[in-house]
């Protein structure tokens, strides 16, 4: 409104006081709503297991006369044993029939009424796409309500932020949003721009217009375009991608870090990955210490928040309305695992993610594995994928180990990766196995075969698996390294369709589906 109002007002003095007022009142606003939600927040700390009980209940409520909720006798469902007794722990491939039907224009099919959105997800477990479903509920009091907490934490967390006096700037994914039968879809990124509040619009960079490009190097350049002429104070965005943006805003501009461009950036919140690999590869692009959020969301919902500065861990948000539950790693792949509640998680344990949603997903398992931090507060930290791992010899080697023997090997190599991905060697006749790698370094290591050493003894050191199949190169030989040409995973997402930034790059698995074509494409 205050862009509107300056167009039209010439007196400079009226405008400096309408922009004084307008400020003023937004802060209030602002700063009564931080106040008012961080009680909430505080409220559900205090009484996780009554809160999730308490959105449970009044899932099976809403959905009870759904098609879903006939078939499984939501109506008939007093308790959680009862729940775990009636209702099947499914995969998409399960959820997907009524998912279908809800796409076709079916009402109360596992949500009541219609579903009107669906994210198409990008994820990496399946080549075939999904279509995750986002009710009205699940885009309101999940979604949009994660992005207001993230923004309510960061300004509760520092209360001398200049978060509302600058643009954020967001890079979401390749955006275009498509018409099918009488529904939307594309990816979530798209559906949560195309929604947003006009406030938020007029604080953001770039444009509704621009965010909704499709083709990803068009897009590139007129986010370059948009955004060199705002002073941002905040960016959001997956590292992997954001960064590919901040490398061709420094090209473009012709200066030697981000910090001389946008003077007043105080914050990161970023996603989709892990940020460990990329720290210092940021502090020298944007050369100036600044913060940086951890989110955990996707397509699913929104289930995280760093809410602690300089932290690893994430506050699991208990009142998105979803409910959730887990399964232990070592009981993973049993035809009857063992199912519990968040009452019943212990910290240090590897656990696959099952939610219950708004969005009408009964008991799907996400793929997401997750550890505990902590269970007062419930602080969580992501370690993988259900099916993104290797272990193909029983080292159980997961992507928590990989990052943390990476960024050792690049610390005593002054090396910097920007993108990676690792599979099996399999035994032969009278050859023991390996693990072969692609690393895409953006600093070259000063001696690679340090790095492999380094790389190799570190994992050894934090996974007991790892150390006794690699013991005299009986099961497990030294890992086997290739160093990718420039841009090698750039051009593979590409072959793909799936430039954009919601797009991840498998890091690792436990067959060659991945790393076979990279090998080829690498030649």
């Amino acid at each position: 409104m205050i862009y509107c109002f300056k167009t039209f007002c010439k007196n400079p003095n009226i405008i400096i006081f309408v922009e004084m007022a307008t400020k003023a009142l937004f802060n209030t606003v602002v700063n009564w709503f931080i106040r008012q939600r961080m009680d909430q927040i505080q409220n559900f700390i205090k009484h996780p297991i009554e809160t999730q009980k308490g959105i449970l209940f009044s899932q099976l409520f809403h959905a009870e006369d759904t098609e879903y909720g006939k078939k499984y006798g939501f109506n008939s469902i007093s308790s959680y044993q009862d729940f775990k007794n009636k209702v099947p722990v499914v995969t998409y491939e399960q959820m997907e029939p009524y998912i279908e039907k809800a796409r076709q224009g079916q009402k109360d099919v596992s949500w009541p009424g219609y579903i009107k959105h669906f994210a198409k997800s990008s994820g990496t477990t399946n080549a075939k796409s999904k279509f995750i479903p986002i009710s009205a509920e699940s885009l309101e009091y999940c979604h949009l309500k994660a992005g207001k907490d993230m923004v309510s934490i960061y300004a509760n967390n520092h209360p001398e932020n200049q978060l509302f006096n600058y643009k954020n700037l967001r890079l979401g994914g390749s955006s275009e949003l498509y018409a099918d039968f009488n529904t939307k879809f594309g990816d979530l990124s798209a559906i949560l721009i195309d929604n947003l509040p006009f406030w938020v619009e007029i604080t953001t960079t770039p444009s509704k217009k621009v965010s909704l490009m499709g083709e990803w190097e068009s897009k590139l350049r007129a986010i370059t375009s948009e955004v060199t002429n705002e002073d941002v104070g905040s960016i959001l965005g997956v590292p992997s991608w954001m960064m590919v943006l901040l490398q061709r805003i420094i090209r473009e501009t012709d200066i030697q870090n981000i910090s001389e461009l946008w003077p007043n950036l105080e914050v990161f919140f970023h996603g989709g990955i892990s940020f460990r690999p990329y720290r210092e590869q940021y502090r020298q692009l944007i050369g100036k210490n600044i913060n940086y959020y951890e989110i955990y969301n996707a397509s699913e919902g929104f289930f995280g928040i760093q809410d602690r500065s300089d932290s690893d861990e994430m506050l699991l948000m208990l009142d998105y309305g979803i409910f959730y539950e887990f399964i232990p790693m070592d009981q993973f792949h049993l035809s009857d695992p063992k199912v519990v509640s968040l009452e019943e998680v212990e910290p240090g344990k590897n656990y696959a993610m099952v939610i219950t949603t708004n969005g009408g997903l009964w008991r799907y398992l996400i793929g997401d594995t997750v550890v505990f931090t902590s269970t007062d507060p419930f602080r969580i930290k992501i370690t993988g994928r259900t099916k993104h791992y290797i272990n193909a010899f029983g080292e159980e080697l997961m992507i928590t180990n990989v990052e943390a023997a990476i960024t050792r090997a690049c610390e005593e190599t002054q090396a910097a990766i920007s993108d990676f991905t690792g599979a099996p060697v399999f035994m032969k006749e009278n050859e023991g196995g390996a693990h072969e790698w692609i690393f895409e370094f953006c600093r070259h290591p000063n001696d690679l075969e340090l790095f492999i050493d380094v790389f190799d003894n570190h994992l050894k050191s934090i996974n007991s698996d790892y150390e006794a199949k690699r013991y005299n190169n009986i099961t497990l030989k030294r890992p086997i390294v290739h160093i990718a040409k420039e841009k090698l995973f750039y051009r593979w997402l590409e072959s793909k369709g799936r430039l954009g930034g919601q797009n991840k790059v498998p890091r690792l698995s436990n067959d060659r589906e991945y790393i076979d074509p990279l090998l080829e494409l690498n030649k």
